[in-house]
């Protein structure tokens, strides 16, 4: 299994959100990856659980400039070092901006800087873990698995309150099995139940 869709996954379901389409992954009732994008996954069940709808919702406010804090079980898939690193970035106030030196340092490792931007470069639960408060050390923007300008949008919503309102893109990863994704099948938006 590739790393990003860790074998822990026990189903996923893909939602439309203000970025366009997001997939959540899931297992024993923790997130386990929000991918954005439609990520269909041939030998894993596509279907909603209380936990990705809860994400979804969750996502959803956060979006909209309602939500601060996330409040959902998670259980990202990795190393001890990257898992720490996914800790520290789950400790970063809301609307502020850390360096990777400065997560280096949250996690007692002030020379694993480099390692700090893999680990970070490899969370598996984007939004939900937030990787995009990591900044560069002369504040500047760099990589992030969604886009910069989806970063750029992240940030400034934190930064201003307003919800993120940027044209949403759609991203298929893999090739797509019509069974899984049909053209006249319907994403869900966030938060709605079906």
């Amino acid at each position: 299994m590739n790393p990003i869709f860790p074998a822990a996954t026990s189903s996923y379901y893909v939602y439309s959100c203000a970025l366009g389409p997001i997939t959540i992954g899931q297992s024993r009732n923790a997130i386990v990856w929000v991918r954005f994008g439609i990520h269909p996954l041939p030998d894993i069940p596509k279907a909603r659980s209380a936990v990705t709808d809860r994400a979804a919702q969750q996502i959803d406010e956060y979006l909209r400039g309602e939500r601060q804090r996330f409040t959902l079980p998670l259980d990202p898939q990795g190393t001890p070092f990257q898992k720490a690193v996914w800790k520290a970035l789950t400790l970063i106030p809301y609307g502020m901006q850390y360096s990777y030196s400065d997560v280096a340092d949250q996690i007692k490792k002030p020379r694993a800087v480099r390692a700090v931007g893999m680990a970070n470069n490899r969370n598996p639960i984007a939004v939900l873990i937030p990787c995009h408060r990591v900044v560069g050390i002369d504040g500047s923007l760099v990589g992030y698995a969604g886009g910069l300008e989806v970063k750029e949008a992240l940030l400034k919503l934190e930064r201003t309150g307003q919800p993120v309102a940027i044209k949403p893109k759609i991203c298929v990863i893999g090739s797509i099995n019509m069974d899984m994704v049909t053209t006249t099948e319907r994403i869900p938006k966030m938060g709605e139940t079906m």
